[in-house]
């Protein structure tokens, strides 16, 4: 609780650096994606340019930074941006655990950095997300609940992300209630190649396991697409798959009758982006205190459980 007290603080003293209401106008911000291959990054670059599109903000300079799923290469475009002296950095979906140094410089600087989906660490003001162990619970009891209690499944993590790693947590737990239900394998996603990993690994577990498969547990929504692809491809059409993002493809996917996949949990990726964008434009822009404009150093959104039974409802 210290240290969330003490971003905001720190946001505070960085609205005062630039001055009061107005003192900043023109803004070179930098945006740095942990995998501009992933669509959650897709999605947030959107909502943010959108946000920039709609309010008018011609004089805000936004360059792109892709990290190819290193948190090494997170710290290294952190560290550029401070260099540079750029007025804000945002960073989305990253790993920030080897990146204090980096927000150090940045604090030090004088620059404000807004965390989308990334966790919050001391360093950034504020982190915009979901709740993850809320959405893992939702969407991890209804595959079990599917199951009824009983089968084999296939269990993909993701340990790098926060999001991923907190969701492949609850479901862990989830399963000590469900002994009926046996990890017929286990498998930690690599980052850099996620869908091409992904791929590889379940033709594997489908050569290995074939029809003993009655489920796949996937910690987001290409992992979970890339997992459909090949058991459609291996004739293994029973197997009920779940994953998280809600992304079109997947909410598409879901409402198809004969598809594997089962469920999603809709993330409001676009918002998150563009409510970053409104705490850019009253913090460094009007020059008002962080602890006036943002509720808390960690920001929830409401993220739905996407079935079959209601998904047309977010097509």
């Amino acid at each position: 609780m210290k240290n969330r007290i003490s971003g905001i603080a720190a946001a505070c003293s960085i609205a005062a650096v630039f001055g009061g209401a107005g003192a900043v106008q023109a803004l070179d911000i930098v945006m740095i994606n942990s995998n501009a291959a992933a669509q959650s990054d897709q999605r947030t670059k959107a909502g943010f340019e959108a946000w920039i599109a709609e309010t008018g903000k011609s004089d805000w300079n936004v360059s792109f930074l892709d990290s190819g799923g290193s948190g090494e290469a997170t710290a290294s475009n952190i560290q550029d941006a401070a260099s540079r002296g750029v007025g804000a950095i945002i960073v989305t979906m990253a790993d920030l655990r080897a990146s204090a140094a980096a927000l150090g410089a940045a604090r030090a600087a004088g620059i404000p950095v807004f965390a989308i989906d990334s966790g919050y660490v001391d360093g950034v003001v504020v982190d915009v997300t979901t709740n993850n162990w809320a959405m893992s619970s939702d969407v991890s009891i209804y595959l079990l609940d599917q199951l009824k209690g009983s089968g084999n499944i296939v269990f993909f993590r993701m340990a790098e992300h926060h999001g991923t790693r907190k969701r492949g947590d609850v479901m862990e737990v989830a399963l000590k209630e469900y002994p009926g239900v046996k990890v017929l394998a286990e498998h930690n996603i690599d980052y850099t190649a996620f869908f091409e990993d992904t791929n590889r690994t379940m033709e594997d577990f489908s050569a290995r396991f074939g029809g003993e498969i009655d489920a796949v547990w996937a910690p987001w929504d290409e992992p979970a697409q890339a997992v459909v692809n090949v058991l459609n491809a291996a004739g293994l059409s029973d197997v009920k798959v779940i994953g998280i993002d809600g992304h079109p493809q997947a909410i598409a996917e879901v409402c198809k009758p004969d598809s594997q996949m089962i469920a999603t949990v809709g993330q409001p990726f676009e918002k998150m982006g563009a409510q970053v964008g409104a705490w850019i434009e009253a913090i460094v822009v009007d020059g008002k205190p962080a602890a006036e404009v943002i509720p808390s150093a960690i920001v929830y959104m409401d993220a739905p459980l996407i079935t079959k039974q209601n998904c047309k409802d977010f097509m």
